[in-house]
């Protein structure tokens, strides 16, 4: 029994089965850089920082980023080596396959549903308040039952709110389905073109906010601690909770079956989005709490919050939400193409049905994956409110990331002879530093997010043992 759950499918095994998977090879190293920064960049800017900041951090949420930055870079450097070795659309759960065995990849491909899945539900719900907030400069609305989450976590219990469902949310999701259905190509192409335009845009609030920054609301740069907020408890909780901001380099990986040249482009593409897009949080955060007290930043709109307080800034607040609108639109669009690969991977390995493994005919996507992923994403965005969502993709995330530093660490010890066109430098020290760092940070999260997470575990192991266990095509192998 221990030998079936913990059995391993080895990086030749995963390579020589995904050397031809139907999918598409059109992505070089500047897409997939976009990819990358086309997730990174969306909710953590335009959202969290200022939730974070209010409520964690205060305006050493700047110090929150970078120690998040640093973790993440940790990780980055792991699932880099990884991705030369194993570019395959698994991400996570295909380097826990290669190293840890079969019951410990369904335990992280789980949560990746976290990482990616929850959070198109929860980008869709922000991008509703930005799209709705730029609406009323024209006078125009919809009615509170559609434009609010039925659902809120109040006094440590569910409660409704009278609403009806978050239609914005819910329409945002499958319209960015249907573009995903047609292609990565289509896909790539409007991500690039809204990366060029959030970039450009959170350029602008930078270089423009710095000249209404005043210094005394950077005082004290780390408040002091008041129970679990602020002080240096708070600079590390604001680290964890912002921590999903960075999914998007990871989510360059589940492209990898779409690369033109993995081995050479993954580590590239992984790297640089990392480093443009912690270089942008660092700088917006400060001048986000520099323009506005940081008591005030605790709403879905920080920034617009931040622009309100200078009158001579209105015309930008209008470009920020246009930004912010396109931005977070590229993040829904990259966690659905990451997601439904995450499944279809999982189903070539025969822990999901057949139906996930199929491939769109004419498309060379997958498609059916891409409509569940659509479709589920959209009724869960139109339901719940982000602080629900939000904390746990964070944990799904920093699951992930420790698996691949875990992973690296593994794979050093028992494959030192196997190819690896990217190193971690400094191996043992990176990747313990990368363990350590984000099981910290997992002791961060609160009692409800834990449960929450055991539940979601339950779940999947039920999954698991039901379907996957029964059915592994590694097993299969393994008896005949």
């Amino acid at each position: 029994m221990l030998d079936k759950l913990f059995a391993i499918r080895g990086v030749d095994i995963q390579n020589q089965e995904n050397a031809n998977s139907g999918l598409k090879r059109i992505l070089g190293p500047w897409a997939l850089t976009a990819l990358g920064v086309g997730s990174i960049i969306g909710t953590g800017i335009f959202v969290m920082t200022g939730q974070a900041a209010a409520e964690h951090a205060g305006p050493a949420i700047v110090l929150s980023f970078l120690l998040a930055g640093c973790i993440c870079g940790f990780s980055a450097l792991c699932y880099a080596e990884f991705s030369s070795m194993i570019p395959v659309a698994g991400s996570a759960y295909s380097y826990a396959y290669a190293t840890m065995g079969e019951l410990a990849a369904w335990f992280i491909g789980w949560n990746l549903v976290l990482e990616y899945g929850i959070s198109i539900s929860a980008v869709a719900v922000s991008w509703s308040s930005y799209f709705l907030s730029f609406m009323q400069h024209f006078g125009l609305g919809l009615p509170s039952q559609l434009a609010n989450s039925p659902i809120v976590f109040s006094q440590g219990h569910l409660a409704l709110t009278g609403a009806w469902f978050n239609l914005p949310a819910v329409l945002v999701v499958l319209l960015l389905t249907g573009v995903c259905y047609v292609g990565i190509r289509e896909a790539a192409w409007l991500n690039n073109a809204i990366v060029a335009l959030k970039v450009g845009v959170v350029l602008l609030v930078i270089l423009v906010g710095w000249h209404f920054v005043n210094s005394a609301n950077w005082h004290p740069f780390i408040p002091p601690r008041s129970g679990d907020h602020y002080g240096w408890t708070g600079v590390f909780r604001g680290a964890s909770v912002i921590f999903f901001a960075y999914v998007g380099f990871d989510a360059v990986t589940t492209a990898s079956m779409e690369a033109k040249n993995p081995t050479r482009d993954m580590p590239f593409g992984i790297m640089a989005s990392l480093i443009i897009c912690t270089l942008l949080y660092i700088a917006m955060s400060g001048v986000l709490t520099g323009m506005e007290s940081y008591t005030r930043l605790g709403t879905d709109a920080p920034v617009v919050t931040a622009l309100l307080r200078h009158p001579a800034l209105g015309w930008l607040r209008i470009v920020v939400e246009i930004g912010a609108i396109a931005g977070l639109a590229s993040v829904i669009l990259v966690m659905i193409v990451s997601q439904a690969r995450i499944f279809f991977i999982t189903a070539r390995d025969g822990l999901l049905p057949p139906i996930f493994a199929r491939i769109h005919p004419r498309y060379r996507t997958p498609h059916l994956n891409t409509l569940i992923t659509g479709v589920v994403a959209a009724l869960i965005g139109g339901l719940f409110p982000l602080d629900i969502l939000g904390d746990l993709m964070s944990m799904g995330t920093i699951m992930g990331f420790m698996a691949v530093c875990l992973g690296i660490l593994i794979l050093r010890r028992t494959r030192p002879d196997l190819h690896r066109p990217f190193r971690v430098p400094c191996a043992p020290v990176v990747c313990t530093i990368g363990v350590l760092s984000t099981f910290g940070l997992l002791l961060t999260m609160g009692l409800r997010n834990w449960l929450l997470l055991g539940a979601w575990t339950a779940i999947g192991l039920l999954i698991y043992f039901g379907y996957g266990f029964r059915h592994s095509k590694l097993r299969d192998q393994s008896q005949s």
